[in-house]
């Protein structure tokens, strides 16, 4: 795994003008999943990561069984050309089997799951059945097997079917419970300290002073970092002196796996957030060539991962889920992270945009008239209003070379569903 003294020392480095794809991937190759795990009953490991592989000690369906409702036979009574007429001698219901067997002629009526009964090997759906005084009635062109289920289809005793890193879905979960598995090993939550900086900032129920505001993105951050199931340590409002974001720094390293900020990280003569890691911590960037976010910071303090994120509230949330939210799920022990997927769009409404850095602008997406996707933005792209990520359900990406853009033109745009 490369240190951030490899990375600074590598031909292409330029930290003060770090690409988005690059400063991704110097990310990835030096995050340190955490390896502490604990043992939860499977209704508490929802959202969990797994910390061991998952074998099945069963066969999944553990028996032959129907797909349907209708009739269980033995396909050499039927015929490819024409109808046949067998006699019927039972039921096979869901949990409660035909507890005998079916000869030659004969049928049984079964219904979805019930076990096949012996001698039989095929289900005719009830749709191609008649039933008259005892005797069923079953269509033509029926295939051997058709309309069931065989041991084993499913799972088979032995295979792994959760892996190591794979985060716990209601999927995952339903699946470990049709194993009889009640309880999974997880690695341990992500520890998250977070804060704001600036004497600028009130907390919610504080009084407005002359130029101050309230704090919006620690709040923020308290609810992406939840939604991703994090450890948080909210630390508040830090003051701008350098013996305030000194002591921090300092407890926020000691007690999370990562420690994030907002504000602090531009030139400011009052922004001590880059003095204060320069002397305490090693940081590989503090640029990054992109709008919204340009002023983002990435490193470590003693064993944390830090990431400064900008003061404006968009930037905030754009850099926070363009950067930190793949950082942060592979630092939680998932396997096999990868960005948000994106796709093409038609352009509804013109954007404006000089080359020489990546955008990501906030657009409404939504099919036209033609049933075709199409994106249109939310208005004013400014770092401070907050309101266009609410307003908006995806992020347009516009590459670093791409300019002005009109409408009809095709752009790649990024879903929240399941992002945000």
């Amino acid at each position: 795994m490369s240190t951030l003294r490899d990375i600074t020392t590598a031909d292409d480095y330029d930290p003060n003008s770090m690409p988005v794809d690059q400063a991704r991937t110097y990310i990835r190759t030096i995050l340190t999943p955490v390896t502490a795990v604990e043992q939860l009953p499977i209704r508490s490991a929802l959202g969990r990561i797994l910390a061991t592989d998952v074998i099945s000690t069963i066969d999944v369906p553990g028996h032959d069984n129907s797909a349907m409702d209708g009739y269980a036979v033995r396909h050499a009574d039927l015929k490819a050309e024409a109808d046949v007429t067998l006699t019927l001698i039972g039921t096979s219901f869901a949990g409660k089997p035909f507890a005998g067997s079916v000869a030659s002629g004969k049928a049984v009526r079964i219904f979805t799951g019930a076990v096949i009964p012996a001698g039989c090997d095929t289900v005719v759906m009830q749709e191609r059945a008649s039933v008259v005084d005892g005797k069923v009635k079953l269509g033509a062109g029926v295939k051997p097997g058709q309309n069931t289920r065989k041991v084993g289809e499913d799972i088979k005793v032995g295979a792994v079917v959760l892996r190591q890193g794979q985060p716990l879905h209601p999927a995952e979960i339903g699946l470990l419970a049709s194993l009889n598995i009640g309880e999974v090993r997880v690695y341990r939550r992500l520890r998250v300290a977070f804060f704001s900086t600036g004497d600028e900032l009130v907390s919610i129920g504080g009084t407005l002073g002359p130029g101050q505001i309230y704090d919006s993105n620690r709040y923020t951050m308290h609810g992406m970092l939840t939604r991703l199931g994090c450890e948080v340590l909210d630390m508040g409002v830090v003051r701008d002196t350098p013996e305030a974001v000194e002591a921090a720094f300092a407890e926020a390293a000691a007690a999370a796996d990562v420690v994030m900020t907002s504000g602090g990280v531009s030139v400011g003569d009052a922004d001590y957030v880059k003095q204060m890691l320069d002397r305490l911590g090693d940081v590989l960037f503090w640029k990054i060539a992109m709008k919204p976010g340009r002023p983002l910071a990435y490193g470590r303090i003693g064993k944390a991962h830090f990431f400064g994120l900008p003061g404006n509230p968009v930037a905030v949330m754009v850099t926070f889920y363009q950067f930190v939210r793949e950082a942060l799920l592979t630092l939680a022990g998932q396997t096999d992270v990868k960005p948000m997927p994106t796709f093409k769009a038609r352009l509804a409404s013109p954007i404006r945009k000089a080359p020489g850095r990546t955008e990501f602008q906030r657009g409404i997406l939504a099919p036209g008239a033609d049933g075709q996707w199409e994106v249109r933005m939310t208005g004013d792209q400014g770092s401070g209003i907050l309101s266009s990520m609410s307003q908006a359900n995806c992020f347009v990406v516009l590459p670093v070379a791409q300019g002005n853009t009109a409408p009809g033109e095709l752009v790649e745009v990024q879903p929240f569903e399941g992002l945000i």
